[in-house]
């Protein structure tokens, strides 16, 4: 099968979720299917990714476009996007180079199926969608952004979460009816856009996890009582996780672990993530990998009240044996079961117990690691790639029967 994938933004360093989720269903798909990849980009140009890239995966062609707006001028730029019908965090993905390649591409009906992965890339795709194409929904994006008109702390930006949100709510519905067929993350993602499309045009792509990367060593122990959290600390429900933790659950924590200590893994740190840095909190910055950092802690954390999708952190840490603690968002759309694999709390009064029993109980501890990487087991990404390949077939088979949206509908995206 001749498949082209799309997705905006450089591919590697592999410091997010969506980043990882992509790469390893690419290589996994590689191996079998002849894959072209389609890396379009923004900013200053950069020939070292570029052929980094290639080397990953030797199907790619990248696209660099013009740089926009600085992000010190991002306000700026969002104004002049506001009259657009279509939200500013997909308009800033459109790529005039990209646009081109793919209206030659799809209308040729170069490839048996294609792949737009993440919501971003839709406006790069034609209208007339010739090559049967699945849309990859990495998250449900109009219930994050209603979720973070809620909890963004700036006015401004709190504004702007309502003004996207408000935009994402319609566009979403008419992009999700759009593509021949979805692919979604959880069936919790699933059942949230069932609503805009009918389910059975929906398939459950789960999160995955390198169980050669991240593997359990039964005979490991935690030399101190240290938790971590990790991922990309400049995204806003990452922030918030942060801020909200060290806020309202951390003091409880010491209160009765005093020699407890907090470690912040991930890129990018945020000013409101730097300023949590004290004796106890220590902010890491970008790493490069946190394996080494998830094999010291006694106790994971997902404190996150924002956000969509899946958390492959939760994975990664459960891989290794990892105790953890989340918050029923932060836990959503994963095959984890509270009080066998995993500790669920939404209170913050609960959630610092939990941390504090899995600090000082080393049995239920080692317990719960047991059971996390059992859970896990059956989450490689060899197996999530052969569920993916079936929902490809099944997008071909669609594309024959499903109607593509009316001219009058997609004239108004």
């Amino acid at each position: 099968m001749k498949i082209l994938w799309v997705k905006p933004g450089k591919l590697l360093p592999l410091d997010t979720g969506g980043k990882l989720r992509t790469y390893n269903i690419l290589r996994h798909l590689s191996a079998i299917h002849d894959v072209t990849y389609l890396s379009y980009y923004c900013g200053a140009r950069d020939q070292g990714y570029e052929q980094e890239v290639l080397q990953h995966l030797p199907g790619t062609v990248t696209v660099h476009s013009a740089t926009p707006g600085a992000s010190g001028a991002r306000y700026f730029d969002y104004v002049r996007h506001l009259s657009s019908p279509a939200p500013y965090s997909v308009s800033k993905f459109t790529s005039p180079q990209a646009r081109q390649i793919l209206s030659d591409w799809v209308s040729q009906r170069r490839f048996d199926v294609a792949v737009c992965d993440f919501l971003a890339s839709t406006l790069n795709f034609p209208r007339d969608l010739a090559t049967p194409t699945a849309l990859f929904q990495h998250n449900v994006e109009s219930q994050l952004w209603s979720r973070r008109a809620r909890f963004e702390v700036k006015g401004l930006d709190r504004l702007i979460a309502k003004i996207e949100s408000a935009k994402m709510a319609r566009y979403e519905t008419v992009q999700v009816r759009r593509f021949h067929h979805v692919l979604a993350v959880s069936e919790q993602d699933r059942s949230a856009m069932a609503s805009m499309v009918d389910p059975a045009r929906i398939s459950v792509i789960p999160t995955g996890v390198d169980l050669a990367k991240y593997y359990y060593n039964p005979e490991a122990r935690a030399k101190t009582p240290l938790v971590v959290f990790t991922g990309s600390m400049d995204w806003s429900p990452n922030i918030d996780g942060v801020e909200y933790f060290c806020k309202d659950i951390w003091p409880r924590i010491l209160k009765q672990v005093p020699d407890a200590r907090f470690r912040i893994v991930g890129r990018d740190p945020h000013v409101r993530v730097q300023r949590r840095a004290c004796t106890s909190v220590e902010v890491t910055g970008t790493v490069p990998s946190i394996v080494d950092h998830l094999r010291e802690a006694a106790v994971v954390v997902v404190p996150l009240r924002i956000g969509g999708g899946t958390r492959i952190k939760i994975y990664e840490g459960m891989a290794m044996g990892k105790a953890t603690v989340s918050t029923g968002l932060g836990a959503e759309g994963l095959d984890v079961r509270h009080g066998h694999d995993i500790l669920l709390a939404d209170e913050p009064r609960q959630f610092a117990e939990h941390v504090i029993r899995l600090l000082c109980d080393e049995e239920t501890r080692r317990r719960y690691e047991k059971a996390a990487a059992a859970t896990v087991q059956k989450y490689d990404w060899s197996v999530i790639t052969e569920a993916l390949i079936e929902a490809l077939y099944k997008t071909v088979r669609n594309a024959s029967r499903v109607k593509v949206v009316s001219e009058q509908i997609a004239a108004s995206i």
